[in-house]
């Protein structure tokens, strides 16, 4: 077993659930395993909770320049059920060449990466061409309050000289069949979407208000039903297409990898022509709005004065007024929004650090073809946007073709492979020693 593979496996072990609450199991047990990895590396670990089993982990690691990049990833996993796993979720067991568990994909296995590629270097004696900030992090998966929130508000000097940082969701193979290069098979194209920025994350509780009254009556005003049909109007609304810069060049830049033009004006269409590669852009070309849970009521015969919902809302980098307004004309005068969680959509320049990201990657392999990408969701880079740290999505991996990899995200048999994880830890040595030049 391979050291990347086995720390993977040690983290998956670890239960560390994040439920949405303060109070779930906590980070404080795969914490305490990576601050005794890194003490043990001679590399001392600052640790430090935000609440109660909500702990994260800070170290430096000095280089030949103090301008630092800083590597950050979270800690906690989203919840799963065991009854759904082939293996359990929790096992971290090594099986058919991958490494199986809840945060193999969603990040584990890239935390595995970044703390094997440190142990080389103790046991090398080598250093890094620039300070590297580590930070291992808790409650990405919720709101980041007791994770990136906390750190950057009440740690801020742990992040002294950090100007730009590397995390999660990009650098990973997307391999397509017939393409122009050449891949795993004769023909194939790999195509690897290095992340440039995201949208901007607007969780919102929405509340219709009403008149309370007895369920047998006439309503006066009932709130379930206003609320329902609010919840409709915004399933309903079809979002137009808004084409940011940093898009524009994933596009550009899949088109000219893939040998083909792509129609601006046609992108639905394009998103189902070109299959796999098409999920790069299908969910950064527009605002999104989804109702994802309900509250309302506590007796069938009681009309209720109010009634609550949650909503997912995400919007384009500099599109944050028009996805507002027009959240507020599809919910109507009657429901009122308050946000459960807020940050603006990011964006870095595609040079510079980006140019060495890319540079990394086709030093390993040579025939891919890297591209801006542009996240969907959103990560802690949102946090250290607030310090000036300006983010990449970078998590190399090299990955099996039939692997569904974005299936992978918070589904069901999550699992990383092997030989993609060591592919990973030879790209970050790359990037960031001597020898990547």
């Amino acid at each position: 077993m391979t050291e990347v593979a086995s720390i993977c496996s040690d983290l998956l072990k670890i239960d560390t659930t994040n439920d949405g609450t303060p109070d779930g199991s906590g980070e404080r047990p795969a914490a305490e395993y990576v601050a005794g990895l890194l003490s043990g590396l001679g590399i001392e670990p600052t640790v430090f909770e935000s609440a109660p089993r909500r702990t994260s982990v800070v170290a430096r690691i000095p280089g030949d320049s103090p301008e630092a990049l800083l590597i950050h990833g979270h800690l906690d996993v989203v919840p799963a059920d065991p009854a759904e796993w082939r293996l359990h979720p929790f096992s971290g067991e090594i099986a058919d060449g991958c490494v199986h568990g809840r945060g193999a994909v969603d990040m584990k296995g890239t935390l595995s990466m970044t703390l094997a590629l440190v142990s080389e270097w103790a046991r090398k004696g080598l250093r890094p061409k620039r300070d590297i900030v580590l930070a291992f992090l808790a409650d990405e998966e919720a709101t980041g309050e007791y994770g990136a929130g906390y750190a950057v508000t009440r740690h801020r000097d742990l992040f002294e000289g950090c100007t730009e940082a590397i995390s999660e969701s990009g650098g990973f193979s997307v391999t397509v069949p017939g393409g122009t290069g050449s891949a795993s098979r004769e023909g194939d194209l790999r195509v690897y979407p290095v992340a440039v920025g995201e949208r901007g994350t607007a969780w919102m509780k929405v509340t219709a208000h009403g008149v309370a009254g007895h369920g047998s009556k006439p309503p006066v005003d009932n709130p379930v039903a206003e609320l329902c049909r609010a919840l409709t109007r915004l399933a309903d609304h079809r979002w137009p297409v808004r084409l940011t810069p940093a898009v524009a060049s994933l596009i550009d830049g899949l088109g000219r990898a893939l040998g083909t033009t792509i129609d601006l004006d046609r992108l639905d269409e394009e998103v189902e022509r070109l299959g796999r590669v098409g999920t790069l852009f299908k969910g950064v070309i527009r605002n999104s709005a989804n109702p994802t849970m309900l509250d309302a009521g506590y007796k069938v015969n009681v009309i209720p004065g109010t009634a609550h919902a949650h909503v997912d809302g995400r919007f384009l980098p500099g599109f944050r007024e028009e996805f507002l307004e027009t959240i507020d004309k599809l919910l109507g005068p009657k429901i009122s929004r308050e946000f459960v969680s807020f940050g603006d959509g990011v964006a870095s320049p595609t040079e510079g650090l980006f140019d060495d990201l890319c540079s990394a990657l086709l030093a390993e392999d040579p025939a891919g073809r890297p591209v801006p990408y542009v996240m969907t969701g959103g990560t802690d880079a949102k946090s250290f946007a607030t310090l000036g740290i300006r983010g990449y999505g970078f998590a190399p991996l090299l990955l099996d073709p039939a692997l569904d990899y974005f299936g992978m995200f918070h589904g069901v048999d999550e699992r990383v492979p092997v030989a993609g994880l060591e592919f990973g830890v030879r790209v970050l040595d790359r990037l960031l020693t001597s020898r990547a030049a």
